[in-house]
């Protein structure tokens, strides 16, 4: 006889937690720290692959632009041309590699069979959409922050407006991270995935005014960069650091935003509709 047989019938079941589903609250806080924890760490893991390397490009676009344009064009509505090109360049590279983040996590997921992984567990859609992006949010602004400080060695980056800076630091991060989280979903095969890139973030991206003033544009192009929302985020974070925008800041404050809103949706309704990720 086993001392559990000796046990009366009581003291068998007093000592045991009550069987049902376990309450998570509202928010699945322990799931939503867990996978923004495992996204963060996805990229820290490659740091050399993720930040060095951004670095190094970025700073490779600073050398070309300054020497090959910068000796003709002296200064851009008063602002020395490497001093103009800076934050058009750290938001590039913010942008591209928040919008990195989330769609390889999601392609490399779905093309390896794992995906099963992330929506077993108790995540809701807005769950899984928050941690997914602001893994693409942090990358992105690491890798902002390490190449600004690189490129301050060489070039002066006065922060007119600090608090503009950051928003617009955030709001860009979060939109790519929500745009790639959209095209990781949708994209089949690294194929796709390279296309949403080619076709869409790239184009965008070099035709805001990353590399140069949109007052300069003839006027069809001028209109077209107007209702590109790239050219706001890149137009008001360079603004938080020269003091000078291209174009409305309310404007470029409003069309950032609703861009993360119409994203931020559309990626919540492919989640919860288990879109190209439930057989």
């Amino acid at each position: 006889m086993t001392m559990i047989d000796t046990l009366p019938p009581h003291a068998l079941t007093s000592e045991l937690p009550p069987i049902g589903p376990r309450r998570l609250g509202v928010i699945n806080w322990l799931g939503l720290w867990t996978l923004t924890s495992k996204e963060v760490r996805r990229f820290v893991k490659v740091y050399f692959q993720t930040i060095v390397a951004p670095v190094v490009t970025t700073l490779m676009f600073l050398a070309i632009f300054a020497l090959a344009i910068g000796r003709a064009s002296v200064d851009v509505d008063g602002v020395p041309f490497a001093q103009f090109l800076a934050p058009g360049l750290i938001m590039m590279a913010m942008t591209q590699n928040a919008f990195a983040n989330t769609s390889s996590s999601l392609i490399i997921a779905k093309v390896q069979g794992n995906i099963v992984d992330v929506l077993m567990p108790p995540l809701s859609p807005l769950e899984l959409t928050l941690a997914f992006a602001l893994g693409g949010v942090i990358r992105g602004l690491v890798v902002g922050l390490a190449v600004a400080l690189t490129m301050a060695c060489f070039v002066p980056l006065p922060l007119a407006h600090p608090l503009v800076i950051l928003y617009h630091a955030v709001m860009a991060s979060l939109m790519l991270s929500l745009l790639g989280m959209i095209g990781g979903i949708w994209a089949d095969k690294f194929d796709h995935m390279a296309a949403v890139t080619n076709f869409i973030v790239t184009p965008l991206s070099f035709l805001s005014g990353t590399f140069y003033s949109i007052d300069r544009l003839p006027e069809g192009f001028h209109l077209f960069a107007l209702a590109n929302p790239f050219f706001y985020m890149i137009d008001g974070f360079r603004y938080g650091f020269i003091d000078h925008a291209d174009g409305a800041l309310g404007v470029g404050f409003a069309m950032v935003g609703a861009a993360n809103l119409f994203l931020g949706l559309v990626a919540f309704r492919m989640f919860q509709t288990g879109y190209k990720l439930k057989a």
